[in-house]
């Protein structure tokens, strides 16, 4: 279908980019950094300004450069600053020849018209798992490439679990989930914690229960999502998780976990370092659909993506940078350097399970996890994100029965998409 301008939908894309930010797995912040040299320069932007033209990143970048035969001119902002900018230079004809992007960000710039589909591109993107690579479609198109992924599951505190006799491995569904917190209550200790802030970071926790009660975004008043928020109120009410999840952002939550007194934490591929120096033993179990089976989890990382250049010449020169960041080789290296990406590809999953074996339970989260973007969603997304967000906040603070509360979801999301 026809596109509009870059310039008529610049506005509404900057203010849909700034709800998505909260899951981007790098930290947000700092000064834009770049590092070039003579000669002929490709330009790359990222949103990782924590990692200086020193950094083990910079220099992956550089090297892909190099193997291309040009010079990588590196400029890092905060994901929300990046994506913002990328807007404005797409609308200006100024756009970069690379950007990483968090993942929602993609359909968002499509829709704007600003980037080169992987097909028009000309690269094979076949060996990318599917469920990763459908946060980078739009309309039957793919718009990026996934360097890798994160996603969530449930840390566990082991000396908590042992001393109210919960073995880890019998949590297959939600109904042994709550045999297993309903212990740790009885003990006396503190049984789950998680983020049910009125942000996307809200959402992003949420969702895993949502599809796991077989619940569709397109429906946010089904009978199964009623029963996702029902089972994150009850555990409100009854104690079974403390009040300040309403307020929570997943680092509070984390740093609520590492106190030692809760039994479980919902929280992502990037905490795997603090988890090893927590003063206590810690371990992770997939989060459980409400009738067995891993539950679909969010996946949150970037995209390599490509923006519409005037000079076509320049893509092949871009086509065989993508290709040296996204070998199994290349995958590895991105993935070790920032210490919680997995691969995208089954072949650089299988590399870094032969460096990292602990990685093996991440590896099956990816596995099993979902683009928020995807079942060609979005620019819908961050407006249905919104509603449910909204809703989550009611049902948790008493304001309004779960029911209720996404009812007016439903409604809130369609009245905001037009549908």
């Amino acid at each position: 279908m026809p596109r509009p301008s870059t310039s008529t939908k610049v506005g509404a894309a900057v203010l849909a980019l700034s709800a998505l930010a909260a899951c981007s797995s790098a930290p947000q912040g700092g000064a834009a950094t770049s590092s070039a040299s003579a000669g002929a320069a490709y330009t790359w932007w990222d949103p990782y300004p924590q990692h200086d033209p020193a950094s083990a990143w910079a220099k992956r970048v550089n090297a892909c450069g190099q193997q291309a035969g040009v010079t990588i001119q590196r400029t890092a902002y905060d994901t929300t600053a990046l994506t913002n900018q990328a807007l404005l230079a797409g609308q200006e004809g100024n756009a970069p020849d690379v950007i990483l992007l968090d993942n929602p960000a993609v359909s968002t710039l499509a829709d704007a018209g600003m980037l080169t589909s992987m097909g028009d591109f000309g690269l094979d993107t076949t060996k990318f798992d599917k469920n990763l690579i459908a946060a980078g479609e739009l309309d039957g198109k793919t718009y990026g490439i996934p360097i890798g992924a994160n996603t969530l599951a449930l840390y566990y505190n082991k000396k908590i679990l042992d001393a109210a006799g919960v073995d880890p491995k019998s949590i297959k569904d939600w109904a042994s989930l709550n045999a297993a917190l309903k212990k740790v209550k009885a003990a006396g200790k503190k049984p789950i914690t998680f983020s049910a802030i009125g942000t996307e970071e809200g959402s992003f926790q949420f969702l895993p229960w949502f599809w796991g009660a077989g619940a569709q975004l397109t429906q946010l008043d089904s009978p199964q999502a009623v029963e996702a928020l029902t089972l994150w109120n009850t555990w409100v009410k009854d104690g079974t998780a403390p009040n300040s999840v309403i307020s929570n952002s997943q680092n509070t939550t984390w740093e609520e976990f590492l106190t030692g007194e809760f039994a479980f934490a919902e929280n992502g591929t990037w905490q795997i370092n603090s988890a090893a120096k927590a003063g206590f033993p810690t371990g992770i179990v997939q989060i459980p659909g409400k009738d067995g089976g891993a539950a679909p989890t969010p996946t949150g990382g970037e995209f390599i993506t490509v923006p519409v250049q005037k000079d076509t010449q320049r893509y092949t020169t871009t086509k065989k940078i993508l290709e040296c960041m996204t070998t199994p080789e290349g995958l590895v290296e991105t993935g070790t350097t920032f210490a919680y990406y997995i691969p995208s590809t089954a072949d650089g999953q299988k590399a870094i399970l032969a460096k990292e074996p602990s990685l093996r339970p991440w590896v099956e989260a990816v596995r099993s996890a979902k683009g928020r973007t995807s079942d060609n969603l979005g620019t819908k997304y961050p407006k249905i994100s919104e509603a449910m967000w909204t809703a989550v906040q009611k049902a948790l603070s008493g304001t309004a029965s779960p029911a209720d509360a996404l009812k007016a979801a439903q409604a809130q999301a369609k009245q905001a998409i037009g549908g």
